[in-house]
């Protein structure tokens, strides 16, 4: 069997990119030390089998490990992913994998909408926000999207994408559209002048609507792409302090603020703060956090009783991870949850303005009913129908 070399440049800036030394990259994959260095020093020791198993693991071609030309990550990357990387060097494989999906999937979407001959909305660049007065942009961003009240995360979703703006969630279930639970990592935002993106983390929906208006205001008041960790949602200074402010405003403006009545707040105790604040997480789509910060930014509520709710948060949850960890060296396994929607997960995943151009690219012979299950996450042909069934 005849045998391959590669370029060991191209291995190494795989490990570089992935943050991954040699021994951890060759005990993953279980391949021979020896191999491997006679391989790095340009030696054809390689089968085929070998380097698809070496290609596999950091997601690249064949072709790429045998070019005898260094990387260019020029033409590997997009400028929107060099920038984000910039920021938050991103080692994860799997969530290079969810963005590299992320902007194959902004491709297809263009594509349908350039063969249906409907050109991509470019609303999101007209408005024009003031990044030093946050809360009359907030205003002016309310009156553009039609936001009135009690509002669910959809609805806030669906207003920003008929602006012109993709917005991705990624799926509970693991897989290529599953950002990793254990990863910091909430949102993103890729800019664009035709078709920015948003991706967040599949979270609870004051959660998730809260990571979307920071995105939006990544894109609306910067004009850039960004990457946002858990830590960037409770930043005091620089553009992350403006997102979380622009966020907070957006979902809730003053008005909707005044309904609450402080001085009963203040009376409860720490642990009362989210049962006395139920209605008006359900009404505004946000989480108790995110109130108790917007109020803590209109000096009606004192830094140490927000940072006092948030311990008590962080401790909720590291008892449930807690719990979870003992259950499993109990050998209890979670319950199984049966994807009795999974025709709808597409819509839930990228959004029912792109699964209604997939269905109409079908409908109009464009693409095929092949190829229109492969766009909506490889759905099976009756899912697919079961999916059209839904989508008027």
């Amino acid at each position: 069997m005849e045998k391959i070399s590669i370029n060991p440049n191209r291995l190494n800036w795989c490990l570089e990119e992935a943050n991954t030394s040699m021994d951890s990259f060759l005990s993953e994959i279980n391949f021979a030390k020896s191999t491997i260095e006679k391989a790095m020093q340009k030696q054809a020791v390689l089968t085929i089998g070998q380097l698809e198993k070496i290609a596999k693991y950091f997601d690249k071609s064949l072709l790429f490990f045998i070019e005898h030309n260094d990387v260019v990550e020029e033409k590997i990357h997009s400028l929107q992913f060099r920038t984000i990387s910039n920021q938050y060097p991103i080692h994860s494989k799997k969530l290079r994998k969810f963005i590299k999906n992320v902007e194959n999937q902004r491709k297809v979407y263009l594509n349908l909408l350039n063969d249906l001959t409907t050109p991509a909305s470019q609303q999101w660049q007209e408005l024009e926000l003031d990044v030093n007065n946050i809360k009359r942009s907030c205003s002016e961003t309310r009156e553009w999207l039609g936001l009135k009240e009690n509002y669910k995360f959809d609805d806030l979703r669906n207003a920003v994408e008929d602006k012109g703006v993709m917005v991705i969630v990624s799926n509970g279930y693991n897989g290529s559209w599953q950002i990793d639970k254990k990863d910091s990592v909430r949102g993103l935002s890729l800019c664009y002048e035709i078709l920015p993106i948003i991706a967040i983390k599949k979270q609870s929906e004051g959660a998730q609507a809260f990571t979307l208006m920071h995105e939006l205001a990544h894109l609306l008041l910067h004009k850039e792409s960004a990457i946002d960790n858990e830590e960037s949602f409770y930043s005091y200074q620089g553009k992350e302090k403006q997102a979380n402010e622009f966020a907070s405003a957006v979902l809730m403006p003053d008005d909707f603020l005044a309904t609450i009545n402080l001085e009963e707040l203040r009376l409860l105790e720490i642990q009362e703060y989210d049962n006395y604040l139920n209605k008006f997480k359900k009404e505004w789509c946000v989480s108790g956090d995110a109130i108790l910060y917007r109020l803590l930014n209109e000096n009606n509520l004192s830094q140490n009783s927000y940072n006092e709710y948030r311990n008590f948060k962080i401790q909720q949850i590291r008892n449930t991870e807690q719990e979870e960890e003992r259950k499993k060296e109990l050998g209890i396994d979670p319950p199984i949850i049966p994807r009795s929607y999974r025709h709808r997960e597409p819509i839930k995943m990228f959004g029912k303005n792109y699964v209604a151009t997939v269905l109409n690219a079908k409908e109009n012979k464009h693409i095929t009913l092949f190829k229109a299950s492969t766009y909506l996450d490889n759905l099976k042909i009756h899912t697919l129908h079961k999916l059209e069934s839904e989508i008027v």
